[in-house]
This record gives structure tokens, C-alpha cells and sequence, in this order.
């Protein structure tokens, strides 16, 4: 799945681009009719594409973004980050319909939780020209909605010559209840996963009863388990890595740094075992800091 010519590198990461804003240091999480307090907050881009996108940029992976954004004052404010991120922007589609897009996160102890709002459609206007693009390589569908919005772009990206990677990205509705799901996803190459959504996906509860039921629906499966790292398999391969010993601030946007990590690595070597410990790696260097993106050297 490497063997691209030289001059198609780049990943075109597709998905919704979200406002993240991110409470950490709370003492309790809010309840109905009851007022808690942050000890910090920080306003950043989101999404899973975006969060992918720069870190893959960061990684040295040429990568563009495939998005939506809004025209409003909130959508606006994204475009100073965006335009720092290293990230090829050429096929983001400015529309009024699609924002503003905030996602309100709550940090506790390192959990989370997230309030989320979707506006306007997923498709860009932009699609058939960015998997046509002569210097794209792969597709990374950042997540299962955007793609159930639009169920032709896997056959569109391969028939392009591309590879597809998936991360599900965690939907209860989508994910629980679309009996389709694996029907949709016919043709991704690269199946990405956290422990949660394999279980919900699979009815299994080991990792390694997950791994062994999403081998027969995908070439490639990497399956992020959080604090105890991460296992991949891939053919009669299978390898499984612990997680890194950081300090945790923010777990937003950790997956999506892993998916980075990993694409890169496998893109660039097809060495599985390789790829695994290079997500486990962008993985720990997001956790380290609130927000998903890595952090920008002055």
C-alpha cells in the first residue's frame, strides 16, 4: 500500500472542521442547575481532519486539508492556526452554511467529554478536484459521518488511485445503530479505531477478540487503546506496543495524532511494527498539551 510514485506523497484529509473549545482543571464536572469552574481555557481548530492534517505537516508528510468552514466571527477566528499549520489549504471551501462549528470539551482528571455541533453538509465542492490532484497519494476520512454523507468517495479515491484510511471517529447513533456501517466502509485500506468503537462494532470485549473480528472486514487494522497503548494487524501480522509514560493534559485530538503517525510511517515503509510505535509517539506529544495540534516552535 506504500509503493506511490515519488511525487504522489501528499494526504488529503477529509472531514469537518470544528472550534474546539477546551475547559481544563475542573475540579467536578457540571451537572443541571449547578456552576463549575475552569482553571483554563483554550480556543482551538478541531476536528478530526485538521487535527491529522497538522500533524502530519509537523511530521514532514505533505498534507491538505478537505473541509468546510464557516464565514462566521467564530469560523474566522480559526484562520490564523489554520494558516500557521503547514497545511496545504487549497481545497477548504468557505461557505456560510457551514458554521459556526464549536465543540465545547471538558477536561477532568483526563477524561473528557464534548458538546458538538454540526452545520450545513460535509461534502466540499472541492472533492473531485482534490483526490485528482496529481501530488495526492491517500485519503484519510477523519471520520464515519462525513462519510456517510458521502458513500461514493472511497470507489472515487480508489478508482483515482489513491489508498483510503478510516478512523470512525465516535458517532453512538452512527456506530450503534447503522447496519450498514461495515457496507459503507467497503474498500478502506486502513481501519483506525479506538478501543470504545471496536467494542460497539464489534460485540467483543478483549482487544485482541476486536482485532481478530475487524481482520476479516480490513486489509489493516490499528487499535488505539488509550493508556495501554495500541496493537495493529495487518495479513498474518500482528504487533501491539505500550503506551508512552507522559504527563497528561488533554486527550483531545490523541487518536487523531496517532492516525497521523501511524499513516506516515506506513506510507513511507509499510513496516507495521514501525508504524504503530510512530502513532503511539505523536500520540503521547498531543496529550502533553491542551488541544490536539502539536505545539508550533517560536
Amino acid at each position: 500500500m506504500s509503493g506511490m510514485p515519488s511525487e504522489r506523497s501528499k494526504v488529503v484529509c477529509l472531514g469537518r472542521t470544528y472550534c474546539d473549545i477546551i475547559f481544563t482543571g475542573l475540579n467536578e464536572m457540571p451537572v443541571l442547575g449547578l456552576e463549575r469552574f475552569a482553571q483554563d481555557v483554550t480556543i482551538a481548530a478541531g476536528g478530526g481532519a485538521y487535527i491529522t492534517a497538522a500533524h502530519l505537516a509537523s511530521l514532514g508528510r505533505p498534507a491538505a486539508l478537505l473541509t468546510r468552514v464557516g464565514t462566521d466571527p467564530l469560523s474566522r477566528s480559526l484562520d490564523p492556526e489554520l494558516e500557521a499549520s503547514g497545511i496545504d489549504l487549497s481545497f477548504v471551501e468557505r461557505s456560510g452554511d457551514a458554521g459556526p462549528q464549536p465543540t465545547v470539551a471538558l477536561i477532568k482528571n483526563g477524561e473528557r467529554a464534548f458538546v458538538s455541533r454540526r452545520a450545513g453538509g460535509s461534502r466540499p465542492s472541492t472533492l473531485e478536484q482534490a483526490l485528482s490532484a496529481h501530488d495526492i497519494a491517500h485519503l484519510h476520512i477523519a471520520e464515519f459521518a462525513t462519510l456517510k454523507d458521502n458513500p461514493d468517495v472511497i470507489a472515487m479515491a480508489r478508482n483515482l488511485g489513491l489508498t483510503v484510511s478510516l478512523d470512525p471517529s465516535w458517532d453512538d447513533h452512527l456506530i450503534r445503530q447503522d447496519a450498514d456501517f461495515f457496507g459503507i466502509c467497503t474498500g478502506v485500506d486502513i481501519f483506525l479505531p479506538n478501543i470504545e468503537e471496536g467494542k460497539a462494532l464489534t460485540g467483543e470485549n478483549s482487544a485482541e477478540a476486536i482485532l481478530r473480528s475487524l481482520q476479516k472486514r480490513f486489509p489493516l487494522v490499528a487499535l488505539k487503546r488509550g493508556e495501554r497503548g495500541a496493537m495493529a494487524s495487518c495479513g498474518p501480522t500482528c504487533v501491539s506496543a505500550e503506551a508512552l509514560p507522559v504527563n497528561v493534559v488533554d486527550t483531545t485530538g490523541a487518536g487523531d495524532a496517532f492516525n497521523a503517525g501511524f499513516l506516515h510511517s506506513w506510507l513511507g515503509s509499510s513496516d507495521l511494527e514501525r508504524s504503530l510505535a510512530a502513532g503511539i509517539e505523536a500520540g503521547a506529544l498531543s496529550v502533553q498539551s491542551a488541544g490536539g495540534v502539536p505545539p508550533r516552535s517560536s
